[in-house]
């Protein structure tokens, strides 16, 4: 740091502001600081900085179900995050989701000296787990709507869901069925409760839920059905990639999207506004999501005190995947 300085022509505490992003550095001094550090190849000394902060600088996020679009989204979200608030990562995927797994996770996490845990696993019994576990340092929940002991942030499925079936509604469908994901995840869970509560406030009642597994593969299937049986004239789907499963399989099956029946998915992922035709989708802010979790820890991790669980609001992404409903 002192060749550094000298390099730059600055004090060693100016340098040190530098390299602890210290706002009270001007823009042309922190230039030529950061000049100087790429001219010199600088490093700090990480280990001899934990020994004086008593922080690694490392952050804890246990996963699981990374296949999958939301969950795989959501730590990129969470990483990405981290690392601009100066922190590096550390990631535990599990397997299999049991207590114990949850458990050793977090203990090994524990090991590694991190600053503070995130968790994104997607399955309701995670949150009473957690409750159970004893740390030394501060613990958020993708997913949790908080409480005395655990905090968090999450998107508003229910929220999203309401985006989805609403615009249907507009468009005059009166029989809207549903896809959902696998029940014994959180958000698919919300979605559903999303789907039925928008469908009463509107005095509707709700086509057929079918209960999916977010595999392409299962939209393919269930739409073959759908296509047969024709009792909706709308479907929401809990994800796009199932509902990229049912477009293939109402174009085989000879079924309009929108003509003969509008889909709405679910997440916004890169290739929604190329499939055929385009999908209207429900977009989720993963970015948002990773900021407001990391905040919410590096809050608590300064003050020690639970903050207010964050929410993140979706959007309607309207492509061409649905018209008004024929009379």
């Amino acid at each position: 740091m002192e060749d550094v300085a000298r390099v730059a022509g600055v004090s060693h505490q100016t340098v040190s502001r530098v390299l602890n992003n210290h706002p009270n550095v001007s823009s042309k001094t922190r230039e030529r600081v950061e000049q100087a550090i790429t001219e010199l190849g600088y490093r700090r000394n990480t280990a001899a900085r934990s020994l004086v902060t008593r922080r690694s600088q490392t952050i804890g996020v246990l996963g699981s179900e990374m296949a999958q679009y939301g969950p795989s989204h959501t730590l990129l979200g969470v990483q990405q995050a981290a690392r601009d608030a100066g922190y590096f990562v550390s990631v535990a995927g599990l397997r299999e989701v049991t207590p114990e797994t949850i458990k050793d996770a977090i203990a090994h996490f524990m090991d590694q000296s991190v600053d503070g845990i995130v968790v994104t696993v997607p399955h309701p019994g995670t949150f009473d787990v957690l409750k159970e576990v004893t740390t030394q340092v501060p613990m958020v929940a993708v997913g949790s709507v908080g409480d005395e002991e655990l905090t968090g942030a999450t998107v508003d499925q229910r929220e999203g869901a309401r985006l989805a079936v609403h615009h249907l509604l507009e468009l005059g469908h009166r029989r809207i069925g549903h896809l959902s994901g696998p029940a014994d995840w959180i958000d698919a869970a919300a979605r559903i409760e999303g789907w039925h509560a928008a469908l009463a406030e509107a005095g509707v009642e709700p086509a057929e839920l079918i209960e999916g597994d977010w595999s392409a593969e299962c939209g393919y299937r269930e739409g073959l059905k759908i296509a047969q049986e024709r009792a909706m004239t709308a479907l929401f789907v809990a994800n796009d990639q199932m509902a990229l499963g049912v477009l293939r399989a109402f174009s085989e099956a000879g079924v309009e999207v929108p003509g003969d029946i509008s889909i709405v998915g679910f997440d916004d992922q890169p290739e929604a506004a190329y499939f055929i035709p385009p999908l209207t989708t429900v977009a989720q802010d993963f970015e948002a999501l990773g900021q407001r979790c990391i905040a919410l820890l590096l809050d608590r991790l300064e003050s020690g005190v639970i903050g207010t669980p964050a929410t993140v609001v979706p959007r309607l992404v309207v492509r061409s995947t649905t018209a008004p409903a024929r009379s």
